[in-house]
């Protein structure tokens, strides 16, 4: 068996192309011989890497291994060259004539070499040993053939000093600088300190860096790097090369760059950004961006390519990289590599500046036309520029569709026929864009068979793509470039280059092209079935099988993968792409062959994309399900989203980041109702070159045809505990309900004021809202229900999670009942972050009861209206003067009240409106009825309030007169010994006009607390946020002591000691440096001479950004004064204070949070607050709660309260001593038992400020 194991190890794995590590390993089973093995990638930072993998997996067959040494390999694929080199400093240098061997018998068509450096770097001595004087055009070039990449000197000296040597002794690569015997006329050109110097890992004399250079792998290697970052202003550290002359089309420049170390980001304190590395190319006026580096990535050696293109004359490159003040990154480069830059005779290029030289268009159903940007004028479609002279006249061939309604014909673009070839290449620019049906194909035809190379479909967006295709045939064959654009769009294409091995065909018969009569018979409308048949496009992908063989539907998405790409095309335009990929290894998630992510042939650091056809349109209930796995650390992502090119918008459906591991599962997104045609589009992002990888497999569409039943209205009712019942995403949403567990995300940031509406949508009619909730709800479920009018005698109750949401957005969960009418839930959203929550929907026969809450902004809650006046529900959007300028709810004139108009005209005098609820429920022995009511100036009259049980009512409150226009709140205890219903009675005055009203009646368990008093532990009794924009005011939240995920919060409330308990809080982080603030207000309270205030509050901010203050204000007609304020700082646990109370007028009571520096970070809380009305502050302040968890907090109340005690009895006894010494003085008239309040417009604030209290 060990024998069997260690016959199936290959010779040989190795990366396909670069440059890596590699290690010698000798792999031995029990009992058997031994054998060597080559094992060289990429993702290896150490040799260490590679050996410990490859030991693992050995380890799973029985067999072990040792590692006799490591060293470099230089694989270039494109030469068929692989230079083997260097060493490892753990294990030493291994044997490189016995890799060369290795390498030959896995490649046999390669010219492989091996070398050891010894004329460079001494591993022993640890030295740089001298390499000689550098020689530089030893034939006296002229000026015009240097540093062209084309050697004119037999040594090639002529080539040196050119931004690159004639060849790297190490790397074994021409046109490279290695920097091990310079800087290869690379100069700093900076303007300050911060500048790049030549430099090696062993001196470190600049700070951090590269622990090796990228050569060698050693510390005694070199390379380029940043030193003397900025202190105190941005700089930008330059490197420019030398004058370069005529690069070729196909130049490349490849080089390798360490980022160590990351700057504060952008986006907050706790985001952090690498300096991105810029690479330019300046040539003539003009400077053109080639590559940047991304701005997050892990530490290390990374390659960048960049593609240079045709440059005419003088050109030079420049690196720059530029640096805030305190940002102590460092960059280093090394292997700067030139390849294909020179303008060797033997490649064939093809600009079509003033032909189409040897190619062909081939007439047919569509005919590739020679045109200019300039000619074809501005359409969306059109490149704006060719790609070999980068101006709107150079020339390009192109293939338009006819109309923004139909797809092109197929356009045939066809070379000489060629000799046989192991070795032709073809790189070509293309440009496709405008549709998402628009393809362009690569193939080689032998016999007048077409064989596909390579394939593009999709809209790969405004710019030109590199491609290259590699042709390996045994008979002369002919190169077929087929376009076809889709509707509304353009293929084109530029810069033909082929290589020196693709040779002309001359003297025998030329390769016939297939004849289109052997082409599909449908046309640019239709699509082929494999049958033959034809059907309209529109038919293909719409989840239903037109086609008699089912083949229209093969194509779209749904696959395994084992058979092919299943319809998903890859339209990535930079260094990674999606491919089709076979697994290696046991994986949890995927399954023999999957669609993975991998190195690409672009140069942008940019996320891969794949796409599906044209798909829909869908169901509802339509969703895609997959098994995905990603491994990467958290800068990579995957995500799925949803195309629709009729409105050119691109949605967000899922997405997961990378968590440092490995993850994955199996997803289920919903994908929705979907009218127009769309794609399904994957989007990821990861570092290939470390560990990072990212699969999909196993693909389904579900439920996605357009006429699937609609759920029956008995899945209206649903406890989401195993799916959604029916219930979909509505996917006009701007953000997404998801199915979870536990408690929920809980109100992280409380700085907005969420809205839950229920909505009927009749089929073809206006929706209808039936019941609606604003505003913080507290942490606790909460039970709601409506009648549903469409179904007469139904009615439908839902359980509701308590919120508070963020934004200016909405999400919407719909489901279709009826083949007439939608039930929906919708959530707005106008504040930072925060949850709704949903569970437990029940439909059942007969209306509801009466509604616990009723904010008037749906319906009126069945109140019924009788009496000569008429209650109406109203808003104020039209400016009527008939009613308040606001509702009570949202604060704007949009709100909705009920209003009855007292005017003499409308409601005599002694006459009556009356406005009676439904059937309240008695659940407890006492229940807290609140409303708030306002009366309009004048005389309007007056509300009288009374609850009625058995037909006998009974007045509980009477009002006629009120001060100002704002709302005020009314309750009233009830004890019910039945069902009972609320009486609100309007009486006219005679009044030439005049108006009452209410709004937000409520219903709760208990007895109701006194004004302004409030443990919070059943709402927040009154208290409430002002919604005037004009404040630039953020909203207080409700919740319990589940912590926050950024700051923490009060673990406990103060009331009850325990998680369970509740409490009002403000996250500070959004605040700014004066202009936004956080209120509390309390509800309108009646002038007061000696009154008090006790509180209870908790600030959490950290130390260092301590700035923000926490106020106590009294507000009335007069004006506002502070009468208390404290100052933020690091928690010290719940804090207590008292405050005097005076106004001679109606006053409100204001919590005010506030800062002075932005940004202010932490958490602010208050509980317990309690007004004495009429009770002066002359008792200390009592614990709510006799049982509190800390007994060492007790101790420091009565320490507290001793120390203050002695400091009375010391200024009692001082005030007493003076004055005895001072005798009796008469009071003058200024001096009055009148405390200070609000007998002037202008006042002097009154501030105390509470030190620790009551510690």
């Amino acid at each position: 068996m060990a024998g069997e194991a260690l016959s199936r190890v290959p010779d040989v794995q190795i990366d396909g192309g670069g440059v890596f590590k590699y290690v010698l390993l000798r792999v031995r089973g029990a009992g058997t011989p031994h054998k060597d093995i080559v094992r060289g990638h990429g993702w290896a930072e150490y040799h260490a890497d590679l050996f410990e993998r490859t030991a693992e997996e050995l380890a799973r067959h029985g067999l072990s291994c040792e590692c006799l040494g490591g060293g470099r390999l230089a694989h270039r694929p494109e030469e068929r060259k692989i230079h083997v080199y260097g060493y490892s400093v753990g294990f030493g240098r291994a044997d490189h004539a016995v890799t060369t061997e290795k390498l030959k018998a896995e490649y046999p068509n390669y010219e492989i070499t091996w070398a050891d450096e010894g004329s460079l770097v001494s591993p022993i001595a640890k030295t740089v040993l001298p390499s000689g004087s550098m020689v530089v055009n030893s034939c006296s070039s002229a000026a015009e053939q240097l540093c062209d990449f084309i050697c004119d000197c037999s040594d090639c000296s002529d080539e040196n000093q050119c931004g690159y040597m004639r060849g790297s002794a190490v790397l074994g690569t021409p046109f490279t600088c290695d920097f091990e015997d310079g800087d290869c006329g690379w100069q700093d050109t900076s303007t300050s300190t911060y500048r790049w110097v030549r430099g090696r890992a062993s001196l470190a004399l600049w700070g951090t860096g590269p622990y090796s250079d990228h050569t060698v792998g050693t510390d005694l290697g070199w390379f380029l790097v940043t030193v003397s970052p900025p202190a105190k202003t941005t700089a930008t550290a330059w490197l420019k090369s030398p004058e370069l002359r005529e690069a070729a089309a196909t130049c490349e420049i490849r080089a390798w760059y360490h980022v160590s170390g990351s700057c504060e980001g952008t986006q907050g304190l706790n985001e952090t950004e690498q300096p991105v590395l810029h690479l330019d190319v300046a040539y003539g006026d003009e400077v053109v961006g080639l590559w940047q580096s991304p701005k997050r990535s892990s530490e290390g050696w990374h390659q960048l390519v960049a593609y240079l293109g045709r440059v005419t004359g003088q050109f030079q490159l420049i690196f720059s990289l530029t640096q805030p003040p305190a940002c102590r990154s460092e960059v280093a480069l090394d292997d700067i590599i030139f390849r294909n830059c020179g303008l060797p005779e033997s490649f064939t290029n093809c600009s079509f500046e003033h032909n189409l030289c040897d190619w062909k268009a081939v007439a047919g159903p569509a005919l590739w036309g020679r045109n200019t940007s300039l000619t074809l004028g501005t359409s969306y479609s059109i490149p704006t520029r060719d790609h070999s002279t980068n101006s709107r006249t150079g020339f390009f061939l192109h293939v338009s569709s006819a109309s923004s309604m139909e797809a092109s014909g197929t356009a045939r673009l066809v070379s000489p026929s060629f000799q046989a070839t192991n070795s032709c290449s073809l790189v070509l620019y293309c440009h496709i864009h405008g549709s998402a049906t628009s393809s362009l194909s690569i193939s080689y035809v032998i016999n007048s068979t077409k064989h596909l190379v390579k394939e593009r479909t999709g809209d790969l967006g405004s710019c030109w793509v590199r491609e290259r295709v590699d042709f390996s045939v045994t008979q002369a064959f002919k190169v077929l470039i087929e376009g076809v654009a889709g509707s509304g769009g353009t293929v084109a294409i530029d810069d033909l280059i082929l290589s020196p091995d693709c040779v002309k065909e001359e003297g025998k018969a030329p390769v016939m092209l297939p004849s289109w009569a052997g082409a599909s018979r449908c046309t640019a409308q239709q699509v082929a079935c494999d049958n033959g048949d034809c059907i309209a496009a529109e038919q293909a992908c719409d989840f239903a099988d037109t086609c008699p063989d089912g083949s229209d539907e093969k194509r779209c998405g749904a696959t395994t993968f084992e058979s092919g790409a299943g319809g998903w095309h890859d339209v990535s335009v930079g260094r990674l792409r999606w491919g089709l990929q076979r697994l290696t290894e046991p994986n949890t998630f995927l399954t023999g062959t999957f669609l993975a992510l991998q190195v690409g042939e672009g140069q942008m650091v940019s996320a891969a994309k794949a796409q599906t056809p044209l798909l829909g349109p869908s169901s509802p209930a339509c969703t895609m399900e997959m098994s995905y796995h990603i491994h990467s650390g958290p800068q990579g992502f995957l995500t799925i989203n949803i195309v629709d090119h009729a409105t050119g918008t691109t949605q967000l459906a899922w997405h997961t980041q990378g968590r440092g591991g490995t993850d994955g599962g199996h997803v289920r997104v919903p994908l929705g109702e979907r009218s127009r045609p769309f794609q399904v589009e994957l989007l990821a992002l990861v570092d290939l070159q470390g560990l990072a990888s990212i699969g999909i497999d196993n693909v389904t569409f579900e439920q996605c045809y357009i006429d699937v039943v609609s759920p029956t209205s008995a899945e209206l009712t649903c406890n989401f505990e195993r799916d959604m019942c029916g219930w979909y995403q509505d996917q006009s949403s701007d953000f997404k309900w998801v199915r979870s567990m536990g408690q929920g995300q809980g109100s992280d940031h409380t700085t907005g004021l969420g809205t839950l509406n229920l909505k009927l949508q009749p089929h073809g009619e206006e929706e209808v809202v039936l019941w609606t909730c604003r505003g913080t709800q507290g942490s606790i479920w909460h039970q709601a229900w409506a009648t549903l009018p469409a179904t007469g005698q139904k009615s439908y109750r839902v359980r509701t999670r308590p919120f508070h949401v963020p934004g200016t957005s909405e999400a919407q969960t719909c489901l279709t009942p009826l083949h007439d009418w939608q039930v929906v839930f919708e959530v707005l959203r106008d504040g930072f972050l925060g949850d709704v929550g949903l569970d437990d929907l029940a439909l059942t026969a007969g209306p509801c009861r009466a509604e616990l809450s009723c904010s008037f902004e749906a319906e009126g809650c069945g109140l019924t209206a009788s009496g000569q006046g008429t209650w109406q529900r109203q808003s104020n959007s039209t400016g009527t003067d008939a009613g308040p300028a606001a509702d009570h709810t949202t604060g704007t004139a949009t709100g909705h009240y009920m209003v009855v108009s007292t005017g003499r005209g409308s409601l005599p005098a002694g006459h009556m409106a009356v406005l009676t609820s439904q059937p309240y429920q008695p659940s407890m022995p006492a229940q807290c009825l609140t409303f708030w009511y306002q009366l309009s100036s004048g005389a309007p009259g007056s509300l009288g309030v009374f609850v009625e049980q058995s037909g006998v009512r009974t007045k509980v409150l009477s009002v006629s007169t009120m001060e100002g226009s704002s709302w005020h709140r009314g309750h009233i205890t009830v004890r019910p010994d039945e069902d009972w219903q609320a009486v609100f009675e309007a009486a006219g005055a005679g009044g030439d006009r005049g108006y009452i009203a209410l709004d937000d009646l409520q219903v709760s368990d208990g007895i109701c607390p006194e004004p302004v008093s409030c443990d919070f532990e059943q709402g927040m009794c009154g208290w409430s946020s002002p919604l005037d924009p004009h404040l630039h005011s953020f909203a207080w939240g409700w919740k319990s002591g589940v912590p926050l995920a950024k700051y923490p919060s009060p673990e406990q409330d103060h009331t009850l000691g325990t998680r369970n308990g509740h409490y009002v809080h403000f996250d500070t982080s959004v605040l700014g440096a004066g202009g936004t603030s956080a209120l509390l207000e309390s509800q309108p309270l009646p002038a007061t001479t000696d009154s008090c205030l006790r509180f209870w509050y908790h600030m959490d901010i950290p130390e260092h950004l301590s700035s923000g203050e926490l106020r106590v204000m009294l507000r009335s007609a007069a004006g506002q004064r502070t009468v208390w304020s404290v100052e933020g700082h690091h928690s010290r646990g719940w804090q207590g204070s008292m405050v005097p109370v005076q106004s001679p007028s109606e006053f409100q009571i204001i919590f005010e949070l506030t800062t002075r520096r932005w940004p202010l970070e932490g958490t602010v809380a208050l509980d317990d607050i309690l007004y004495s009305a009429g009770m002066g502050c002359h008792s200390s302040l009592e614990e709510p709660v006799k049982d509190k968890p800390s007994g060492s907090f007790i101790a420091e109340v009565v320490l507290g309260l001793l120390l203050a005690l002695i400091i009375v009895m010391l200024m009692v006894t001082g005030g007493w001593y003076w004055l005895k010494q001072r005798g009796p003085v008469s009071r003058t008239s200024a001096e009055s038992d009148t405390p200070q309040s609000f007998d002037n417009i202008t006042f002097r604030d009154v501030r105390t400020r509470v030190k620790d209290f009551p510690n």
